[in-house]
């Protein structure tokens, strides 16, 4: 029992509770966005809850796939002998696919309702039930979760060390996504960027998703989008964003 509480092991704590934080930035952004769709008085008990039983889950998940990793990386089925599409899936890859496609789903759809968004029936718009929207959080943080537990395996093999770095990560998701749905609220504006930003991570996942698939469309293989290309782009965005509203500013001051 002593040898698991070495300097080594503590060391790795520390690395995998950090990179839970930089991979859950974007996690973190769906679930401010997400709970922003239930009543005001519950928006922070459906975080704490939604974040919580993910916590749990992905230490379930985790303890699965350190027995089970095989199942999840070996082909289930697949498509050959077609110059249009070929691949071959395994479950890794499918609940990734699964996770790109929703969130796509989800940001298009919340896209086209502020384009079309009627202010006089705003306010009177049916809140989303409870119920879904802390599923869609677990379920979500559930699909993000795969790549820092998959990276915390590739790092060591001490069950408690990965599990209390889960947990840690998922703490700081309650405390920050409090914090980061405020700020949504106070500038609204900002809520075209996140989800955005959020169709971006939808498409990271459907290349990964592809890749892990080994997908190919018109013979041509799926590569995965680097994290690096991704904070570029939101870099960007980020940039174009604040460029675009202090160019608003000086315009709205000469009319």
């Amino acid at each position: 029992m002593e040898a698991l509480f070495t300097a080594e092991n503590f060391i790795t704590l520390i690395l995998l509770t950090l990179l839970q934080a930089v991979l859950g930035l974007d996690n973190l952004l769906y679930i401010s966005l997400e709970s922003k769709r239930a009543p005001i008085e519950k928006q922070k008990m459906v975080r704490q809850i939604g974040i919580g039983g993910a916590i749990v889950l992905r230490i379930v998940l985790l303890f699965v796939l350190l027995r089970l990793i095989d199942l999840f990386q070996d082909p289930f089925f697949g498509i050959h002998g077609n110059s249009f599409f070929e691949g071959s899936f395994n479950l890794h890859s499918v609940i990734v696919l699964f996770g790109g496609i929703f969130i796509m789903y989800t940001a298009v759809k919340e896209i086209l309702h502020m384009m079309s968004l009627d202010v006089t029936s705003e306010g009177n718009k049916k809140p989303k039930s409870i119920g879904m929207i802390i599923t869609s959080i677990v379920i979500m943080n559930l699909v993000f979760s795969f790549d820092s537990i998959l990276g915390a395996i590739a790092l060591t093999d001490v069950f408690w060390v990965m599990a209390v770095a889960i947990v840690i990560g998922g703490l700081m998701m309650i405390w920050l996504a409090g914090k980061v749905t405020e700020f949504l609220k106070k500038n609204r504006m900002y809520e075209v960027l996140g989800l955005f930003i959020l169709l971006i991570v939808g498409v990271m996942l459907l290349t990964e998703g592809g890749h892990l698939a080994h997908m190919k469309l018109f013979g041509n293989e799926i590569t995965p989008m680097s994290k690096t290309t991704f904070y570029f782009v939101i870099a960007v965005l980020v940039i174009v964003d604040i460029v675009q509203g202090r160019y608003q500013k000086n315009l709205n001051k000469t009319l």
